[in-house]
């Protein structure tokens, strides 16, 4: 079995695979002030409200897009499994040819996640996450990068408009029954959410026209992909473990390798 875990600036989502079954996934906050011992005991204990053994896992993976948790990841990782992780760095086998001008540039995470779209589902195809911040990537059907788009995230505007405005309350983040808004968080919800649905449908629209791609196969992950598309109108494909699938893949890509 393996251990797969996707650090993003918000959330760790981890996940164990059993050949390709996930067998078990877990998502914690993500904290830079952990020690080593702490998080090592924290990942540990995850495994106690499962049914799978830490015994079991023979190696680990993983992807990161913030550094300053890596020491005490990896070392935790280190004490508790004595197991040396594989990290997603570049140099790596992806199956992905990242044609751009410095593929140094590209986030770990949107690398896992093309792996993945590209690999289960095909090419063309287009990943939309919805993270921290909102992430359009796309690759075509020879497998190679095309074009990435970066957006501020859904609870990145609902958290600015609290932050900055003293009379504006914190909300949930949820479409309203309707855009004609009563009430000052309704008005909110209806700016933020149907704000973000729009974003993504003129994104998508001008992707598909650009790169004369009508039937570009669209593939969104993240916590509120379903709040955007609650009806399933928007998107192809909605896979909340998108990332979890893309480190497998890259694992066996790569297990083989010094």
């Amino acid at each position: 079995m393996i251990l797969v875990i996707d650090v993003g600036n918000t959330n760790i989502v981890l996940g164990v695979y059993d050949g390709e079954r996930l067998a078990a996934n877990w998502r914690i906050t993500t904290l830079n002030n952990r020690t080593a011992d702490e998080t090592g005991s924290l990942i540990r204990s995850l495994f106690s409200y499962s049914d799978v053994d830490i015994k079991e896992i023979e190696s680990v993976i993983i992807s990161s897009v913030v550094p300053n948790i890596m020491y005490s990841l990896t070392n935790g990782i280190r004490k508790q499994l004595h197991i040396e992780p594989m990290i997603v760095k570049a140099g790596m086998k992806t199956g992905i040819n990242l044609r751009m001008e410095n593929p140094r540039e590209m986030g770990s995470n949107r690398i896992v996640n093309l792996v993945a779209a590209y690999e289960i589902y095909g090419g063309p195809v287009v990943v939309v996450d919805y993270s921290t911040a909102t992430m359009f990537d796309v690759v075509n059907k020879n497998g190679e990068f095309v074009t990435a788009i970066t957006a501020p995230g859904v609870q990145i505007c609902a958290d600015a408009l609290y932050q900055k405005a003293a009379q504006l309350p914190k909300i949930e983040i949820k479409k309203p029954n309707s855009i004609i808004a009563k009430n000052t968080v309704s008005s909110i919800q209806a700016g933020i959410v149907i704000g973000h649905i729009g974003e993504t449908l003129y994104i998508l629209e001008q992707l598909k026209e650009k790169l004369k791609e009508p039937y570009l196969k669209v593939v969104a992950t993240g916590g509120l992909a379903r709040v955007i598309d609650e009806k399933e109108e928007i998107f192809d494909v909605i896979d909340p473990v998108l990332s979890l699938k893309g480190l497998r893949i890259l694992y066996e890509k790569n297990k083989h390798r010094k």
